[in-house]
């Protein structure tokens, strides 16, 4: 008989195209990963991963058995949200994957909480890019994302995952002090003309979203710096070096040097929780999107 843990290491080296990466969503190690398949190729008396490059691909065969595995997970799932439903209480693991200022921002005390009111129910988050993580819901391989969108960029809904609005968060344009906007209480997008921009890279939704609003209100937005994280792009802003649009969770306070300014309308991206269908009726899904909606809520 196939073991089921050895069919999950090959289903997750499938759905994240790597042993390394298999091994980080499963939180085991990468060495763990290969001992697994390794003993399922011994069970099978199949060869299940070949080597490319420096990397690994999937034979055809453990393709084959890699979409029985995410079959079997599926039944498993299903057993274990019945009888976690007719127990009536949020228990076992749950898996949540978060965007980075979410997880800075609102997974701790959401995380905290759930601990403290339900001690059988063994919450565990990792940091992941929001439309990755709706994918890894649909693929069963986590249980909970937290997400966001922009309206030029509307979240995705895979068949089979349901979805929850947790709330919108507020962006805010930020300059150096000294600057003179510093000194408005808000201004228009179409005043934002001859502006050094610090910003995320190319193929963020942050991105994009700063380069669609300002082209379409005219202005043609000369992007200085680049860089992924927030306190990055924080510290260039109070070096004098450009200004940002922020969004407010997991922002934090603001440095020394720098100056929240309102910009008019008010930029928001949106927050949801998605989970899969099928785990729908499990009460520790229900649970974690009642945590989180009401943590927003309560600020």
């Amino acid at each position: 008989m196939l073991d089921l843990g050895r069919l999950r290491a090959l289903h997750a080296v499938s759905v994240h195209g790597s042993v390394a990466a298999a091994a980080v969503a499963l939180g085991y190690t990468p060495s763990a990963v290969s001992q697994q398949i390794t003993k399922l190729e011994r069970e099978t008396r199949t060869t299940l991963l070949e080597r490319r490059g420096r990397g690994v691909a999937l034979t055809e065969e453990a393709r084959h058995l890699a979409a029985t595995a995410q079959e079997l997970l599926a039944i498993v799932e299903r057993a274990e949200t019945t009888l976690e439903e007719r127990r009536g209480q949020p228990t076992g693991r749950l898996t949540i994957g978060a965007f980075a200022t979410a997880a800075r921002g609102l997974l701790p005390g959401v995380l905290a909480e759930l601990s403290r009111r339900h001690p059988g129910l063994d919450a565990r988050m990792t940091e992941v890019d929001p439309h990755l993580s709706i994918d890894l819901v649909a693929r069963g391989m986590i249980d909970v994302a937290v997400a966001h969108d922009w309206d030029i960029a509307p979240l995705p809904a895979p068949e089979g995952v349901e979805q929850a609005v947790i709330g919108d968060d507020l962006c805010d344009l930020l300059v150096p002090e000294g600057h003179p906007l510093a000194a408005h209480a808000s201004v228009r997008r179409e005043e934002l003309a001859g502006q050094r921009w610090i910003c995320q890279p190319p193929g963020t939704v942050c991105h994009d979203w700063l380069v669609r609003t300002l082209r379409a209100a005219g202005c043609e937005p000369d992007l200085a710096h680049r860089a992924e994280e927030y306190h990055t792009q924080l510290a260039l802003v109070a070096a004098g070096l450009g200004i940002a649009l922020i969004p407010r969770l997991g922002r934090g306070t603001l440095p020394t040097g720098v100056v929240a300014v309102g910009l008019d309308p008010v930029p928001k991206r949106r927050l949801y929780a998605l989970w899969r269908a099928g785990a729908a009726r499990r009460p520790a899904i229900t649970e974690t999107v009642g945590v989180l909606r009401g943590r927003w809520a309560g600020g």
